[in-house]
């Protein structure tokens, strides 16, 4: 299967220039059949969503399912929503034929108060696609790897972020490590530019599951890469490697 991450630079709060952006960048590339988008891709990272998060299940959803139509793709990104009064920072799934999957991030960056402003999620969200189980993550959520542990539910990991500079060495550490202890693929896909708060150096990369770069984008500057993932190859090393089975039991609360 074949992953495209697209490592933009999101303009700030500018939804309509944003999607037109990717656009752009995607008229230069085959299809994919998974394209994996930043955190936030329509607006940066915002932390007070009034005024720029979006209805739920609206514009940004619409485009992804047209987009995912066009392509012939599923799509993969963040975007900040508002539900019920309450706001998340939504990930969103969307398959080919306009179906998808919604994951609200789990771990809220309390450093800089998003979880003053948004509402944390509550589960775990595993998608099936292309022969492969998916597990949806968003930036902070790579810091605890409880909640991401593999019970032997799922192949490969995303992560979409904005990781700041100042910290990319965290970034491109714990890639590798969370491939490594859940023998799965990771993708993780991290913004470059700026915004009003901070530099991105993106660091995007899809990783295998003995802690390789499969592929890995140019730091500072905005890039697309490609890279394929195998099912066959994983299941064979598990086969061959089998530690998940002997991972610790453990229930969340």
């Amino acid at each position: 299967m074949d992953i495209l991450l697209l490592q933009t630079d999101i303009e700030w709060q500018s939804p309509d220039n944003n999607r037109k952006r990717i656009r752009n960048i995607l008229n230069l590339y085959p299809c994919a059949d998974i394209i994996i988008l930043p955190e936030m891709f329509t607006t940066g990272f915002c932390i007070s969503p009034v005024n720029v998060a979006e209805k739920a299940d609206t514009d940004t959803l619409a485009w992804m399912q047209n987009l995912a139509g066009d392509r012939n793709s599923a799509i993969a990104g963040s975007i900040a929503v508002e539900d019920g009064g309450k706001y998340y920072n939504r990930f969103y799934f969307v398959k080919p034929d306009g179906s998808y999957s919604v994951y609200n991030k789990r771990h809220l960056f309390s450093f800089v108060g998003e979880d003053r402003e948004y509402t944390a999620g509550d589960k775990r969200v595993i998608v099936e696609y292309g022969g492969f189980r998916i597990l949806l993550q968003v930036c902070y959520d790579i810091r605890f790897p409880v909640f991401s542990r593999n019970r032997g539910d799922y192949d490969m990991i995303i992560y979409v972020a904005n990781w700041p500079f100042s910290r990319i060495g965290a970034w491109t550490a714990l890639l590798p490590a969370r491939a490594i202890e859940n023998q799965c693929y990771v993708a993780g896909v991290n913004r470059a530019g700026s915004d009003p708060a901070t530099k991105y150096s993106g660091g995007t990369a899809l990783i295998d599951f003995l802690g390789q770069p499969a592929v890995v984008a140019g730091f500072d500057k905005e890039e697309a890469v490609l890279g394929t993932v195998n099912i066959k190859s994983l299941n064979a090393f598990r086969k061959k490697f089998p530690a998940l089975a002997d991972a610790d039991k453990f229930v969340l609360e």
